[in-house]
């Protein structure tokens, strides 16, 4: 059994990886590392540690190791080269699967065609927030855009970067509540959320688990968040659904995926292995913590419908956007 050390690492890790003890019950029989395309520190990195470190039946010692660059695709790129083995795997954000295909003019990779999807890990809201740009009076989403609409000069959101999954729901708002509001885009979410904390933008389109600590330390004030349901960790903010917005019941997901060339039946016991490991303790406790929704139980054909629905939900809404594809 790990002990507490080795799954406090687990859990935090760093940029060298997470090693874990071989078991008397690995299956793979050799070392496995679970590629993400981001930081240490951020969400796909947490979710990646906390699922590894309840996964030490996979193999004699599994790694997370980050690859981070080209929001997310030199990941993706680095798996898919990788031997059909089962000891190379994948975290990713829906967005990647989902939006990357209709906002790029060519990817090196095709999820249908390259990975073989193994289960959902979690899923998330956006939360919109504003900070002291805004005056304080701003409370709520109706006063914000009653607000955005009396100042245009200053009615800006901004986003992780164009073609973002954030650029894209702002743009939703805009069109819905009929409130043009500027777009501005930065190389990441931690620059947006730094100008937004300092005065120069209004509101920001936030991955909730980034924004959290600032709402709880009152520095943002959090107005509504996408998804049907509202966020556990945010149970006083109303959802857009509820606020008139039915068209912004949206979540991102992070899913497992393995090259498409590994065995049907190496994915299924890679599934239940990960599967297993969702429903621990220490994941549900380190997912939810952070403001994400443990996935449900699941296999690999149903995770593989609802991402195949989910990139052609996506096509549609990028479309509407008149959004000129990059590169």
């Amino acid at each position: 059994m790990p002990t507490r050390r080795q799954l406090m690492c687990a859990l935090t890790g760093s940029a060298a990886g997470l090693w874990l003890p071989s078991t008397s019950f690995a299956q793979l029989g050799k070392s496995a590392r679970i590629v993400v395309g981001f930081p240490p520190g951020g969400s796909a990195d947490l979710i990646a540690r906390a699922l590894a470190s309840q996964m030490t039946g996979y193999a004699q010692s599994l790694i997370v190791e980050n690859k981070a660059g080209a929001g997310g695709r030199i990941a993706i790129e680095a798996v898919k080269a990788s031997e059909a083995d089962g000891a190379t795997l994948l975290i990713t954000p829906s967005s990647m699967v989902s939006v990357y295909p209709h906002v790029y003019r060519k990817l090196n990779y095709d999820m249908a065609r390259d990975f073989v999807p193994v289960t959902e890990l979690a899923s998330f809201p956006f939360v919109l927030v504003v900070g002291p740009l805004v005056p304080e009076n701003v409370k709520t989403l109706p006063d914000f855009l009653a607000w955005a609409k009396a100042n245009p000069r200053e009615a800006s959101y901004a986003s992780p970067g164009n073609g973002t999954t954030p650029h894209f729901i702002g743009a939703m708002l805009a069109r819905a509540s009929q409130v043009p509001m500027t777009h501005v885009a930065y190389k990441g979410g931690a620059q947006a959320m730094n100008d937004v904390l300092g005065g120069q933008i209004a509101s920001n389109m936030a991955v909730i688990s980034n924004a959290l600590p600032q709402i709880q330390a009152g520095k943002l004030r959090a107005l509504a968040v996408t998804g049907p349901q509202r966020n556990k960790a945010l149970p006083q903010v109303p959802t857009f659904v509820e606020s008139g917005f039915r068209d912004l019941n949206m979540l991102e997901w992070f899913g497992l995926f393995a090259p498409a060339r590994v065995p049907a039946d190496q994915v299924k016991r890679l599934s239940d292995q990960a599967q297993q490991a969702l429903r621990s303790q220490p994941v549900q406790e380190a997912l939810t913590k952070a403001g994400f929704d443990p996935a449900a139980p699941g296999d690999p054909a149903s995770f593989g419908a609802m991402m195949k629905a989910d990139q052609a939900r996506w096509a549609s809404i990028v479309k509407a956007s008149h959004f000129t594809p990059e590169e």
